[in-house]
């Protein structure tokens, strides 16, 4: 039922396809947000037009400035001006070792790790700023367990969430008091649709294919609980909305309690 927490708001979700950033989307909406999108992939985009008329999509990598510049021109022609950036994408590495890369593949794999996880968020940010600015609006980053624990993903996944983390960190401090900087960091999630790194051959492979991916995420996790994204997507509701008008710097860990595990 909407409770209407994001009233007027006008939000650009970023890497909204599908997983994480599509339930965010819906969420928004639900609580009476404006919302746009930028979507790399072409079907999901198309996938979003169809089921929601009239929304502003823009199909574009987020790793380029151009893409980000196009969105957020998007949607403050489509509503005046934008109060909440939400980046929600993300590549994944398959929990690869250092030991398990190839020394011959280790710099084209870290360019397009961090190009996703990292530089996405600080084009995405740069992007709508000016925007943001003026409305003194609000951005919210996807971290992940990752950026705290290990064992979560591979050298090079678990380092560009922890670089997510630092952005969290040094983008509230920089922009503090105009725009309010904050984090998601969620733990394992059941129908997510996070690729593998094409540099490795792992583009294909979807993290939410995995075989009794429900059960193993519930089953390391005090909760015992495996959340989706629809779960996840009210941790980002609440960072955009005047509930958490006092909060930046900060993250929220949906993560079902990886924190307490002994």
């Amino acid at each position: 039922m909407m409770s209407g927490w994001l009233e007027g708001r006008r939000a650009l979700v970023v890497g909204a396809g599908s997983g994480i950033g599509r339930a965010v989307v819906d969420a928004f909406r639900g609580e009476g947000a404006r919302v746009a999108v930028l979507e790399r992939d072409a079907a999901k985009c198309d996938k979003l037009a169809e089921e929601i008329p009239g929304l502003p999509v823009t199909a574009g990598d987020a790793t380029t400035r151009r893409a980000n510049d196009e969105a957020v021109d998007a949607a403050v022609s489509a509503f005046g001006g934008l109060d909440v950036l939400v980046n929600c994408v993300g590549v994944f590495d398959f929990y690869r070792g250092l030991g398990d890369l190839d020394a011959a593949l280790v710099d084209d794999a870290f360019t397009e790790m961090f190009a996703v996880n990292v530089k996405s968020h600080i084009h995405s940010v740069k992007a709508a700023l000016p925007a943001l600015r003026e409305s003194r609006g609000s951005i919210i980053l996807t971290e992940s367990a990752s950026s705290y624990y290990p064992g979560r993903g591979g050298v090079l996944y678990v380092s560009s969430k922890f670089a997510v983390r630092g952005l969290v960190t040094a983008l509230a401090h920089e922009l503090a008091p105009e725009i309010r900087v904050n984090g998601v960091a969620p733990g394992g999630t059941v129908g997510t649709d996070l690729r593998g790194l094409g540099s490795l051959g792992l583009d294909t492979r979807s993290l939410g294919d995995a075989p009794n991916r429900a059960a193993e995420i519930a089953g390391r996790v005090p909760l015992q609980v495996a959340l989706s994204g629809a779960d996840h997507a009210w941790s980002y509701v609440f960072l955009a909305s005047e509930r958490s008008r006092g909060v930046t710097g900060g993250v929220v860990h949906p993560d079902g309690g990886m924190s307490v595990k002994a």
